[in-house]
């Protein structure tokens, strides 16, 4: 298939740029993968299509404040974006403007807090840079890092918690898995006052997963990777609701590529950690996910891609073109899609 295929027309106006006062009541497209049938309801709704014993599958990955500004040994300012932590003190980033990076530079971060040098080139025009400091890394990104939120949201978030899932736990992701924004404490508990198992896994976002497809073919593509981990408990869990029946639904493509990637070949689950470059477009057999919560995403991305995967390239795209004509919100903090 081409990238083309995979092409909406998506007014600017959509694209979403603050996240709604009330999590949970976003707008929810129900898309019916057996007949392309589809239905309007608000996301809190979305608790009707689950049964006891059923799995919502969450990826607690937590966005680093990834967005530092530096100052090189010249004086000039230059903007870092962390994307993904390589051995030791080792991150690959991108750097804005780029020129100003090269192999050898050195720069400074919150008045000497943390100090770091280019060390090597990396693809598409990233750096490594190795980071030197006195203390907890994290604490001290606490201190100088700002959220890094993707170029299309042009506002200003006033609370940075808002781009952060409620469950978020495990500190690596560069973007937020966003499919998990429209959950709240209220809702999960009445997921767990159902019956409804909820299980946790972790994939920390890199940019990689929203770079642009430069290929027409999209067969051409190649997926950067990401690191993933699954618990034993978590493992278990899917594999019993599984073999009795139950369904398991996924919540973003960050959660999919993770169980997909971890799964033998019967579709079965184990304690695992890794790194994952999958890339599921049309053609690709689901092993261990039955349903899909997600948002709307970017025309011709390896995303929507994957959501044509499972309910078939004909109604999905037929279902973006139904919720760019109902307004729907479009993006990050937009409204959400469920495959059911």
């Amino acid at each position: 298939m081409n990238k083309s295929d995979f092409y909406f027309d998506l007014p600017d106006e959509l694209i979403a740029q603050h996240p709604l006062e009330d999590r949970s009541s976003s707008r929810l497209l129900v898309l019916d993968k057996s007949d392309g049938s589809i239905e309007h309801k608000v996301f809190r709704d979305v608790i009707d299509y689950f049964e006891a014993g059923d799995c919502l599958v969450l990826n607690d990955s937590r966005v680093l404040p990834a967005r530092i500004f530096g100052v090189k040994d010249t004086g000039a300012s230059v903007e870092f974006l962390l994307l993904k932590r390589m051995e030791g003190d080792r991150w690959e980033t991108l750097v804005k403007p780029g020129k100003r990076a090269k192999v050898g530079s050195k720069f400074t971060f919150g008045d000497g807090l943390l100090e770091g040098e280019i060390v090597a080139l990396a693809e598409e025009g990233a750096r490594i840079i190795e980071f030197r400091y006195k203390g907890i890394f994290e604490e001290i990104l606490d201190q100088l890092g700002t959220m890094p939120l993707p170029p299309y949201i042009t506002a200003q978030l006033e609370d940075q918690e808002r781009y952060q899932t409620v469950y978020s736990k495990v500190t690596g992701s560069a973007a937020a898995p966003t499919a998990g924004l429209h959950f709240t404490e209220e809702l999960l508990g009445t997921f767990k006052a159902k019956g409804v198992h909820i299980c946790y896994v972790t994939l920390h976002v890199g940019l990689g997963t929203f770079r642009p497809v430069k290929v027409d073919n999209i067969l051409e593509h190649e997926m950067h990777s990401e690191y993933y981990e699954i618990s034993k408990e978590t493992a278990e869990v899917i594999n019993l609701a599984k073999a009795s029946g139950k369904k398991v639904v996924s919540v973003g493509t960050t959660s999919t590529r993770t169980l997909e990637s971890a799964c033998d070949s019967e579709g079965k689950l184990s304690e695992k950690s890794g790194w994952t470059d999958i890339f599921i477009y049309p053609g690709y057999e689901f092993k261990v996910i039955d349903r899909l919560i997600t948002n709307f995403h970017l025309p011709e991305s390896t995303l929507i891609m994957l959501v044509s995967t499972l309910a078939g390239h004909k109604e999905v795209m037929h279902a973006y073109d139904v919720a760019v004509e109902e307004r729907y919100r479009f993006f990050s903090f937009g409204d959400a899609m469920f495959i059911k």
